[in-house]
């Protein structure tokens, strides 16, 4: 696991919402669990701080971190994620956003951004500048500073287009569907992690394991997916074993967290 989708985790489920700065000692003790070092958890501090996701504050000789409002915003889309929208879309409407574009062909970097932006917004490219994701879209928070020619629509499907094929085209359902299913032979048993030391350790390591899955599922239509689709299940095992895990892991927390108030909680 990446050192920082895993303090993003913890921040997630033990810092999110609490107005508070969290000691690197207390990061460093809690990633340890996991098999992360201090060398690697405090480089991954760095450079998140560098990226905006985290700031620093001091309080005596002690270096704390808190959320920005980056960090907060991609804590907040997990949230939404995980317990709020789900990972199955059995909306009775057929709605798409499409999206067209056009970039000089010295821009590569513009390119390669808007493409990384439209994945993780949930798109899957059509054709060749024009991409498609399910229900509506708000296409600012994909286009806005990129300097892009852009062509946003919403769109119904009618005849002759055939869904089921245009969606396999459009996404890699072999490959979302097989992490669906290696993260169910890795946790949907009677005792997942055994060789972690707490519920704290299993609990960051599960839902690290799920955000990475879920974060590039663009929540197609159930209508047009495998009927064998594994998302459904594998939820329903992370949710229980997240309610299972909790209990112990925010005691745990609880003893390893040096924390002190955020200074700036009060501006947000």
């Amino acid at each position: 696991m990446r050192p920082q989708s895993v303090i993003l985790t913890f921040l997630g489920d033990h810092v999110y919402g609490r107005g508070i700065c969290v000691s690197s000692k207390s990061f460093i003790d809690a990633f340890a669990r996991v098999g992360i070092s201090e060398e690697a958890t405090r480089s991954t501090l760095t450079r998140m701080v560098g990226r905006g996701l985290l700031r620093r504050q001091r309080s005596g000789r002690r270096m704390y971190f808190g959320l920005t409002p980056t960090s907060t915003e991609v804590l907040k889309d997990g949230e939404r994620r995980i317990w709020h929208s789900g990972v199955v879309n059995d909306a009775d409407e057929d709605r798409w956003t499409l999206i067209g574009f056009s970039l000089p062909e010295s821009w590569q970097r513009q390119r390669h951004e808007l493409r990384s932006r439209l994945i993780w917004a949930g798109f899957g490219p059509l054709q060749n500048g024009l991409w498609i994701a399910p229900g509506e879209v708000d296409p600012a928070r994909v286009i806005d500073d990129l300097g892009a020619n852009v062509k946003v629509f919403a769109a119904e499907p009618r005849r002759p287009t055939d869904m089921q094929t245009l969606v396999g085209d459009a996404y890699d359902l072999a490959g979302l569907g097989a992490r669906y299913r290696a993260f169910l032979r890795r946790w949907d048993q009677a005792d997942p992690a055994p060789g972690a030391p707490d519920d704290l350790a299993r609990s960051l390591m599960l839902l690290t394991d799920w955000l990475q899955i879920i974060r590039t599922d663009p929540r197609l239509p159930l209508r047009y997916l495998p009927h064998d689709w594994p998302a459904e299940k594998a939820q329903r095992v992370c949710h229980a074993l997240h309610e299972r895990f909790r209990p112990e892991a925010v005691q745990v927390a609880a003893r390893l967290l040096d924390a002190i108030p955020d200074e700036t909680w009060a501006e947000r």
